[in-house]
């Protein structure tokens, strides 16, 4: 089967090395990729929210599946595309994909279907946003309305803050503030059957101790455990299959993977979002413990046999990744910056390195974003896992680089 993944992060690398042990597959395709693809896969330049653009280059290439792995390219009907041209799609089409991309939306969704969530205001002026604040009170929870790369989201005691963050959106969602460790479980989908993934914890403010601004994730690990051993299994039937049970309702079946970043409060699982792809850098654990075809997954869930497929299997143990940041992340990052180390870092047992921000200067990686490498550390348990991801990313070398310290410590 020959197979274009759309993308460049660290998410589409774990992608990319997943699906290259698979069997069945004969060709693999990555646009535009990075430094790391490249060394899997057939790198092409392609602006990958260009439906036409994709479409040419499937066709050219012979492609069975597209896999469409950043949620940009799904907001801008890429998906819609591929499939009008015949071809076979793992992605929500564009009116589904809404589910990420507006957040009122997904509160819509999970008010018909009967999901549980925060209360929340949508609020479209300072008026609006005030009251909302007053009603929920601090920790104040506001909420881009649209895409923001995981930046969107201001959690803070500081309602001036809070207001300063409503009045640079355009729409912003208000919530209650849920109390509780936050987990993310995705699970694949053709529209009608759901399968659970292994559920993973990220972390996703930028410095140790859950400090600093929101960034789009600066670690995770799978499994976890602490959490109850059916938690999958539950989000499964009393979130995810409601919601996908509702967007067929509404005509807008929902196919490929849909991620819910949850709170496990006292009263159960609460969902505080929902994104239209996987996550990134939960996909870099979740992917690690696959032991079951990536691409028999993938292509059931755009052929609509999900339902048929064997269960699920897992290799045991553990995997944790760590994320190394360049320099002014989560601001605008420094970018050309050379990197070393990567081979002495895939030399520790167990670790492997996985790009995210890089391209290549004279055949040669260096920073090309804000989040540049997954370093992911495997082995039989969390701790084990951990020491060998730490282990690996002290071997990298980038000038002014960050990453944390303290990914998985208190599992």
């Amino acid at each position: 089967m020959r197979v274009l993944v759309l993308g460049s992060g660290g998410r589409e690398h774990a992608l990319i090395r997943s699906l290259a042990g698979d069997p069945d597959i004969t060709a693999l395709h990555c646009a535009p990729g990075n430094a790391g693809t490249s060394a899997l896969a057939d790198n092409h330049v392609l602006d990958p929210t260009d439906p036409l653009a994709v479409v040419e280059l499937a066709q050219r290439l012979g492609t069975r599946l597209v896999v469409i792995g950043p949620e940009l390219p799904l907001v801008h009907g890429v998906a819609d595309a591929v499939r009008q041209a015949g071809l076979l799609c793992f992605g929500p089409d564009r009116a589904a994909a809404e589910i990420e991309g507006s957040k009122a939306f997904a509160k819509e969704i999970m008010a018909e279907a009967g999901v549980p969530t925060a209360a929340s205001r949508v609020c479209d002026n300072g008026g609006d946003v005030r009251d909302a604040l007053d009603e929920f009170g601090p920790p104040y929870v506001v909420k881009d309305d649209g895409l923001a790369a995981g930046k969107g989201v201001v959690v803070t005691d500081d309602r001036e803050l809070a207001e300063r963050h409503a009045e640079s959106c355009d729409l912003v969602v208000v919530e209650e503030y849920l109390a509780g460790p936050e987990v993310s479980v995705f699970a694949l989908t053709d529209g009608v059957t759901v399968v659970p993934l292994l559920p993973a914890q990220d972390f996703k403010r930028a410095y140790d101790g859950d400090k600093g601004p929101n960034t789009g994730g600066m670690g995770a690990y799978t499994p976890l455990p602490w959490a109850p051993p059916d938690l999958a299994a539950r989000v499964a039937a009393d979130i995810i299959q409601p919601t996908v049970d509702e967007l067929r309702r509404r005509e807008t079946p929902y196919v490929g993977v849909l991620y819910a970043g949850l709170v496990l409060t006292a009263a159960g699982p609460r969902v505080i979002v929902f994104n239209a792809r996987f996550g990134d850098p939960e996909t870099q654990v979740v992917l690690d413990r696959l032991a079951t075809p990536l691409s028999s997954l993938l292509e059931a869930c755009a052929v609509g046999t999900l339902g048929s497929v064997p269960p699920i299997e897992w290799r045991p143990g553990a995997a944790v990744t760590v994320v190394i940041a360049a320099e002014n992340y989560p601001g605008k990052p420094a970018t050309g910056d050379p990197i070393a180390g990567i081979e002495e870092a895939e030399q520790v047992e167990g670790a492997y390195v996985l790009h995210a921000g890089t391209t290549t200067e004279r055949g040669l990686p260096v920073t090309g974003g804000g989040r540049v490498l997954s370093v992911v550390g495997t082995g039989p348990d969390v701790a084990t896992a951990r020491s060998r991801a730490y282990a690996a990313a002290d071997r990298i070398r980038i000038r002014g680089s960050h990453h944390r310290t303290d990914i998985a410590a208190q599992a």
